[in-house]
C-alpha cells in the first residue's frame, strides 16, 4: 500500500538545521495540489500512449503522495528505461502548455467515441455513471481526452517540470478483483515546487531507512515466520519486553481512569456473528469457520459482541451506569498475502478495545474522558501532533435523529473542550454512529490513522440492551467503542520507525549494557545486572571475549542507550565507566548513582546525563 503523507523538514541526519524546513501540503490542504496531481496523472497516460500505442488506460486518481494510471499493456510489462522514457514524454508535454479542457457531452456521444478508439475499460466506466448524471470528458490540447469528473489545472505547464517524478511500477487487478484482467499501474509523485519535491525525496530516503520491517530484523525484535502462515507477528524477546512495557502503562493508566479490564474467548459460535451483523458485513474479511459438535464455529474478528453479551449477562440500572470495559483482545481478520506488509497489514492483531455503556446525559463526559485519556497515552510516546475528523450520518443509518443528534453533538462537544481543530466529513460515519478519527504525526511528519470514538446505535439495538431508568422504565444505554493504539502491532510499527529504533531510555528493551574488559570483571558485572534486575531495570552483559572496541561497537548496533565499561578499578571500587550513546564517555560512577540516576531519567523521561 502507499505511504501516508510526508509533511516535514529533511531528515535530521541530512543535517537539517542547516536547511530550509519545508512543510509538505496534503491534498486535503491544498486544492491546488491535488489538481496537479490529477492532471498529473493524465498527462502520464497520454505519455503512455504515445510511446506505447496499443496501451489501453483504466484508472488514474491522486493519493496522498502523488498519483498513478493504470494500464494494459496487452501482456508486456514496464521496464526501468519505460519509466525514465514516460518521464521525457511528460516533460516534454507539459513543457508544450496544452490547455487542459472539460467537455459534457451526451452519454450515446461519449460511447461512440469511446467505441472509435478501442478502449474498454472506458466503456466500463462509462456504464458505470448513473442515468441521469451528466457525462464529462477533460481534454489535453487536440490529442487526448479521458473520462473524468476533475478537477485540473488550466493547463499543462502549470504542472512544474521540475516537480515531478515517476517513482515505480507494479501490477494491479482491473477493480481490485484477482479474477479480472492484470493491469501495470505506474506511480509517480507531483508537487507544488521543486523544493516540495526534494525535500519529499529526502524523507522518503530517511523513511527507508526507519523502515520497522528492516529494523525489526536488526534489533532482533520481532519476525513473520512464512512457515507458518502470512500475516502472522513473532514477538522476539526483546521485542516482547517492549511490548510488556506498553501493555503494562496501557492497563495501569485504564484501572486509575476507572476501566475494568475484561478477557473474551478467540471463539464464538458463528451465531453470535450474525446476530451483531458483523457476518453480513465483513464476511469477506473473516476466516473460514470450524465445526465443532455439529454447530459451526468463528475465530473472532472483532472483541465487541463479547463485551456486548458480558453487558447483558444480568440486569443493569442507571445506578450501575457508566459501565467501562477495556481489553487487550487478539483478533484474526483475513487478508490477501498480496497486501500483507509487516506489521503495517497482518491478519493476526491486539486491538486495545473499549467500550462504555453510559446514559444519554453522560455521553459528552465519557467522551471528552475518552479524548483525555488518549492524549495522556498517545503524549507518552512523544505524540503531540494530531488530525482530527468528524465524520456524521450517512444516508443509509439506523437510529432516530434524536439520538444521531445526540451523539453528534456530543462528540462536538467534547472536541470543544479539547480546544481541538477539527475537519467534518458530512455523510462520513457508519451506519450506526457517528465518530471521531484521531492520526497521529510522527517524527517524519508522516500522518497514521490510529485513535477512533465511535457512537453506536446497532449493537445495543441487536442485542436488545437495557437498563431500569429512575422511572422503572427499560431504556437502550448509549454504546461507544473506543481504541487508542488501534492494534499493539500498528503501533509497534510506527514507535520503531517513529525512534528509528533509539527508544528512550524508559522504553528500550535494554537499557544498559555491562561491558567487562576482562574475565574477572564478569562476576562483579554479573551481581550488579542481578540486582539492577530486581529493581526493575533492563540490563545485559556481554561477557564475550572480544576487545572492548567490538563490545562498544556491538552495543552501538544494537541501539542500546547505555553502556558502562568495567575493569579492574571499577571492580574494586563498585564503579562503572558510564557510556551514553550519541554522547560518549560520561565518567566513573557508583552503582547507586547510577541507578538513582537511571530512575531519573526514566521517571521524567530526559536524557540520562541530564537526570
Amino acid at each position: 500500500p502507499p505511504p501516508p503523507p510526508l509533511m516535514a523538514a529533511p531528515a535530521a541526519e541530512a543535517k537539517a538545521e542547516e536547511e530550509e524546513q519545508v512543510e509538505l501540503p496534503t491534498n486535503e490542504g491544498s486544492e491546488n495540489l491535488l489538481r496537479i496531481r490529477h492532471s498529473a496523472a493524465h498527462v502520464m497516460a497520454m505519455a503512455v500512449q504515445r510511446l506505447f500505442p496499443k496501451a489501453m488506460t483504466t484508472i488514474g486518481p491522486w493519493i496522498q503522495n502523488g498519483f498513478y494510471y493504470d494500464f494494459d499493456m496487452q501482456g508486456t510489462s514496464f521496464e526501468e528505461e519505460d519509466l525514465k522514457a514516460i518521464k521525457k514524454e511528460m516533460t516534454s508535454i507539459i513543457k508544450k502548455n496544452y490547455p487542459i479542457t472539460k467537455e459534457i457531452v451526451e452519454r450515446d456521444e461519449a460511447k461512440r467515441r469511446i467505441e472509435e478508439l478501442g478502449e474498454p475499460y472506458k466503456m466500463e466506466l462509462l456504464d458505470a455513471i448513473p442515468e441521469g448524471e451528466p457525462v464529462s470528458i477533460y481534454h489535453i490540447g487536440d490529442e487526448w481526452w479521458d473520462l473524468c469528473a476533475g478537477p485540473h489545472v488550466e493547463k499543462t505547464r502549470d504542472i512544474g517540470m521540475k516537480a515531478f517524478d515517476i517513482e515505480r511500477t507494479s501490477g494491479a487487478y482491473w477493480r481490485g478483483d484477482e479474477n479480472k484482467a492484470m493491469l501495470q499501474r505506474v506511480y509517480g509523485t507531483a508537487w507544488e515546487n521543486p523544493k516540495q519535491l526534494k525535500a519529499y525525496k529526502q524523507m522518503i530516503i530517511e523513511a527507508k531507512k526507519r523502515d520497522h520491517r528492516k529494523l525489526g530484523q536488526e534489533l532482533d525484535l520481532f519476525s513473520v515466520q512464512e512457515d507458518a502462515g502470512g500475516g502472522l507477528v513473532f514477538w522476539h524477546p526483546k521485542g516482547g519486553r517492549m511490548r510488556n512495557i506498553i501493555e503494562t502503562f496501557w492497563k495501569d493508566l485504564h484501572v486509575q481512569e476507572g476501566y475494568e479490564l475484561v478477557y473474551s474467548p478467540h471463539i464464538a459460535n458463528v451465531e453470535l456473528w450474525k446476530q451483531s451483523g458483523h457476518f453480513d458485513f465483513y464476511k469477506d474479511g473473516m476466516f473460514d469457520q470450524m465445526s465443532v459438535e455439529d454447530e459451526e464455529y468463528q475465530i473472532k474478528p472483532m472483541n465487541c459482541p463479547f463485551h456486548v453479551l458480558m453487558y447483558a449477562n444480568q440486569p443493569r440500572s442507571y445506578r450501575q451506569l457508566p459501565i467501562r470495559w477495556a481489553e487487550l483482545g487478539t483478533v484474526y481478520r483475513y487478508e490477501k498475502s498480496g497486501t500483507l506488509s509487516g506489521l503495517f497489514r497482518v491478519r493476526g492483531f491486539t486491538q486495545d478495545d473499549a467500550h462504555v455503556f453510559c446514559l444519554p446525559d453522560q455521553v459528552a463526559d465519557e467522551i471528552t474522558a475518552i479524548l483525555d485519556l488518549t492524549e495522556s497515552v498517545l503524549s507518552k510516546f512523544g505524540f503531540n501532533k494530531y488530525e482530527i475528523n468528524l465524520s456524521t450520518r450517512p444516508d443509509k443509518s439506523i437510529g432516530d435523529d434524536d439520538i444521531w443528534g445526540l451523539a453528534t453533538d456530543a462528540l462536538v462537544e467534547a472536541l470543544k473542550r479539547k480546544g481541538w481543530d477539527y475537519s467534518i466529513d458530512e455523510g462520513g460515519g457508519a451506519f450506526y454512529g457517528p465518530k471521531i478519527d484521531l492520526k497521529i504525526q510522527d517524527a517524519l511528519g508522516r500522518k497514521w490513522q490510529c485513535s477512533t470514538v465511535q457512537c453506536d446505535f446497532n449493537l445495543p439495538q441487536r442485542f436488545d440492551l437495557e437498563y431500569v431508568a429512575p422511572d422503572g422504565t427499560k431504556q437502550r444505554p448509549i454504546m461507544i467503542h473506543r481504541a487508542i493504539f488501534g492494534s499493539i502491532e500498528r503501533f509497534f510499527g510506527i514507535l520503531v520507525e517513529n525512534f528509528a529504533g533509539e527508544f528512550p531510555l524508559w522504553l528500550a528493551p535494554e537499557q544498559l549494557r555491562l561491558l567487562p574488559i576482562n574475565e574477572g570483571a564478569v562476576p562483579f558485572c554479573d551481581r550488579v545486572a542481578k540486582d539492577m534486575r530486581k529493581q526493575g531495570f533492563r540490563v545485559e552483559v556481554d561477557a564475550a571475549g572480544e576487545r572492548l572496541q567490538k563490545k562498544i561497537r556491538n552495543a552501538e548496533m544494537a541501539k542500546v542507550p547505555l553502556t558502562a565499561v568495567v575493569g579492574d578499578k571499577e571492580v574494586e571500587g563498585e564503579q562503572l565507566a558510564m557510556r551514553a550513546r550519541f554522547v560518549g564517555d560520561l565518567g566513573v560512577m557508583s552503582v547507586t548513582d547510577v541507578t538513582a540516576k537511571m530512575s531519573r531519567a526514566i521517571d521524567t523521561d530526559t536524557p540520562f546525563k541530564d537526570a
